[in-house]
């Protein structure tokens, strides 16, 4: 595209999450937009993602109220694909398998999965927090 998506304040960087319930589905329709501010396009495009769950036979159908909200888009590209997950038990063959992504485009489920995967690997729990006292002591 060459503009950002319409009504979000010419935002370079956009997520939106079409409810269920507003659109009659039985899940939720994720919007993503970045552009060449973010350095993933050349200058002056934007790139967007509409994704969901397929819930019918006509997926490129079902697409169709996000798409609506991006105003015109130079080209359009779909896929399709399955998701995945690991059926074995990783405690008895070490195998550590994550699970496809799916249609969210802020990667929670991903990082979720990732997180589990660290901790049955390592048998800890990845702290994450920052501590912004050491991070201040070393400025000084």
């Amino acid at each position: 595209m060459n503009h950002p998506i319409p009504n979000t304040s010419d935002s370079h960087s956009v997520q939106v999450i079409l409810p269920q319930k507003q659109l009659g589905r039985r899940s939720d329709m994720y919007l993503f937009c970045c552009s060449y501010s973010h350095n993933v396009a050349p200058k002056g495009k934007f790139i967007a993602f509409v994704s969901t769950e397929a819930e019918t036979d006509h997926p490129e159908v079902e697409l169709k109220p996000g798409i609506d909200l991006l105003g015109p888009v130079d080209e359009i590209f779909f896929d399709i694909y399955d998701r995945y997950e690991p059926v074995n038990e990783p405690s008895l063959d070490n195998c550590f398998i994550s699970t496809s992504y799916d249609a969210t485009t802020h990667f929670e489920s991903t990082v979720t999965d990732v997180l589990n995967m660290y901790t049955m690997i390592t048998g800890k729990v990845l702290d994450l927090s920052v501590d912004l006292s050491a991070a201040s002591a070393a400025e000084e």
